[in-house]
């Protein structure tokens, strides 16, 4: 097992480089240095998975897979055509297929009343903006249901935090809200402002996505940690 304790440097170096690549890559959004987004998009998913093989016992399959959807939806996204849209929506909702199944399967959760309830709010303005915008045939389904994983997935953090405040639940709330700020962002982008040419929204969505899969594995390494000392005892 990797020593956390002896081996610092590395874990130090690992994060400042998945910072550091994040905030390039939205500079590079901002100012459309294609090159540079090409290059730094992927990577930023693969540091993350670098920084979670370095530091977890677990190393669970589900984490690299949901970061390995995460990698394909980034190149997807990057062409500014309908066609590889589609393709990364699909990418994308296989991303937060494997997201919500982990973090079910992850807590373990017996009451789903709460988690009901502290969707609906999330659910009522993402179909709010779905009616109100003008979506491809082809993908209006599939956004319907990429809609529902992430009220879901909103309400899960959402409800697990209210009902126990912890630290690892605490990063769970961060990761679901930056989710659901990324998945407003896109939509805002890709479909209400669809005849719009407003760069402003890509560097946002890059930076939401950066944080938002930082705090997942800060989530992730919570609960594992936590795991670890129960077994200990």
């Amino acid at each position: 097992m990797w020593n956390l304790a002896n081996n610092r440097r590395t874990f130090h170096f690992v994060t400042i480089a998945y910072f550091a690549v994040a905030m390039i890559e939205i500079m590079a959004e901002l100012l459309e240095i294609k090159l540079l987004i090409y290059v730094l998009k992927p990577l930023i998913p693969v540091l993350l998975m670098v920084l979670y093989a370095l530091t977890s016992s677990v190393r669970n399959p589900l984490f690299f897979t949901a970061l390995f959807f995460s990698l394909v939806t980034n190149i997807l996204f990057i062409p500014n055509d309908q066609l590889t849209l589609f393709y990364g929506i699909i990418a994308f909702m296989i991303h937060r297929l494997v997201i919500l199944y982990y973090i079910i399967l992850i807590l373990k959760i017996k009451d789903y009343i709460p988690v009901f309830i502290a969707t609906i709010p999330f659910m009522i303005v993402f179909f709010y903006l779905l009616a109100s915008s003008e979506v491809p045939q082809n993908s209006f389904v599939l956004l319907i249901f990429q809609n529902i994983l992430i009220s879901i997935l909103g309400g899960i953090a959402l409800s697990n935090y209210i009902m126990h405040d912890n630290k690892r639940n605490s990063w769970l709330l961060i990761c679901g809200l930056l989710f659901v700020g990324l998945q407003f962002i896109v939509f805002i982008e890709k479909y209400y402002l669809s005849g719009l040419s407003l760069t402003i929204f890509r560097p946002i969505a890059m930076g939401l996505n950066a944080f938002a899969f930082y705090t997942f594995y800060e989530f992730i390494s919570a609960i594992e940690k936590s795991d670890e000392n129960g077994a200990s005892h």
